[in-house]
């Protein structure tokens, strides 16, 4: 039995969400055919090395950022948006690792996420009715009946262009465009040009003196020149994780190789259901998004799943509550998970929760919601004296105008001039940065 056979074998009939209706179930398994022996996209080793650092997460050694795109798109993979992403990431963990003197774990919601859930199966426009938008890998954005139908060669462009991504990623953080002084210096510059960059200006002060000491005593690691980073995605539809999982040759476990680590979302976390049963299966770390209706029995039962040997850096929990519950729901699930001995790795989602739609139709989130969860998120932690672990944060490298608020500010009356978002708002590069600083702040203050 093959080890796609195997995994598909013991989904059985559960109970898969949110997944594409194919109509064409013969060009589906000739697609699924060539991807179960296609080369991997990530290795194992790579797994486990994450697997070992989200472990010093959870032990409240690390910090995790993980960042990127809502949902990718086919059209907007070039080299440029790639870089500015990897860009804005990297500057926003040098502030994060010596604003918190905490090494930073860089893991992208990169090269693997083009499938989205949706809260209704079809979406109405003037009469005409259409299957939803479920993500490039699925169909298409334009509202018309021959770009919504499922198309499972859909599928195999994302092994591609998540393949090419990963090889120019590789490339950009292992070939001097990483190197910490070149990432501090565009800080300096944001930190120059930003209309919030005052606030900011005594922590970029310090990062420079640091520097400037450590070249005075000839102190250069190869760490500040190469940097690691790790792929995620949502681990939505099962027909494309289940094809692209490996037995690793080492000690036989199965690994999912689309990526470094894959979460469950909050629509496809059921106890039963066949999300669940696959990431129990594999060796990748996982996370696991919790929304606001989640109760502790059932993250209890999360980890007894998932976790069952409570290895730390096996598991995240990912919380997106809303700025206006998470003082309130999150306590109860701290003081039950830290209860029971699990070490579990908290993350902050302070997107998810926080999104309303503004007059224009546009769907927006206020940076200052978004904060003021992230806030919420280590006050919470700091009465249990336990770890914030990380923040899990949409966003992008460009200039666009999709969340409001932040330094340079974005009004609602701008959101119609850069919005170019597939799914749901992101922060652009000067909001992603002022999370950043401000975020160090907090880490400091823990």
């Amino acid at each position: 039995m093959s080890d796609h056979e195997t995994v598909l074998h013991a989904l059985g009939n559960k109970p898969a969400d949110q997944q594409p209706v194919w109509p064409d179930r013969e060009a589906l398994d000739s697609v699924l055919a060539d991807l179960s022996t296609a080369v991997p996209l990530v290795f194992a080793g790579e797994c486990d090395q994450l697997r070992h650092r989200m472990a010093a997460v959870a032990r409240g050694e690390a910090f995790l950022l993980q960042g990127g795109d809502c949902a990718e798109t086919f059209d907007a993979v070039s080299a440029d948006a790639i870089r500015d992403t990897l860009k804005t990431l990297l500057q926003m963990a040098v502030v994060l690792t010596y604003g918190g003197s905490v090494p930073v774990v860089k893991v992208g919601r990169i090269a693997g996420q083009y499938a989205k859930p949706r809260s209704k199966d079809t979406e109405t426009r003037g009469g005409l009715t259409l299957p939803a938008y479920r993500g490039d890998a699925v169909n298409g954005l334009a509202f018309t009946p021959e770009a919504r139908v499922p198309d499972p060669e859909r599928l195999r462009r994302v092994y591609e262009v998540s393949a090419a991504t990963l090889n120019l990623v590789r490339s950009f953080t292992t070939g001097g465009y990483a190197a910490l002084d070149q990432v501090h210096a565009w800080n300096r510059d944001f930190v120059a040009l930003s209309p919030g960059g005052e606030r900011y200006e005594r922590l970029a002060r310090e990062i420079d003196r640091a520097l400037d000491f450590m070249k005075a005593c000839g102190v250069h690691p190869g760490e500040f020149d190469d940097v690691e980073f790790y792929s995620s995605h949502e681990a939505l539809i099962l027909d494309y994780e289940a094809a692209l999982t490996r037995r690793d040759s080492r000690g036989g476990g199965l690994y999912d190789t689309s990526a470094h680590m894959v979460w469950i979302g909050e629509r496809t976390r059921r106890l039963d259901g066949a999300h669940v049963e696959f990431a129990s299966m594999i060796r990748n770390p996982l996370g696991v998004k919790l929304g606001p209706g989640v109760t502790a029995d059932e993250v209890l039962a999360l980890i007894d799943r998932l976790d069952p040997d409570r290895e730390p850096g096996r598991l995240s929990f990912i919380t997106r509550m809303g700025a206006e519950k998470v003082r309130d729901l999150l306590p109860g699930l701290v003081e039950k998970v830290t209860a029971s001995g699990a070490r579990i790795a908290w993350i902050c989602d302070p997107m998810h929760g926080n999104t309303f739609e503004a007059p224009s139709g546009h769907k927006t989130r206020d940076f200052a919601a978004v904060l003021d969860e992230v806030r919420g998120f280590f006050e919470v932690h700091r009465e249990l004296g336990t770890h914030p672990g990380g923040i899990h944060v949409e966003l992008t490298g460009s200039d666009v105008t999709e969340c409001v608020g932040g330094g340079d500010e974005v009004l609602v009356d701008h959101l119609h001039r850069r919005y170019e978002t597939a799914c749901d708002p992101r922060l652009n590069r000067g909001q992603s940065l002022d999370l950043a600083f401000l975020v160090a702040e907090m880490y400091r203050g823990v």
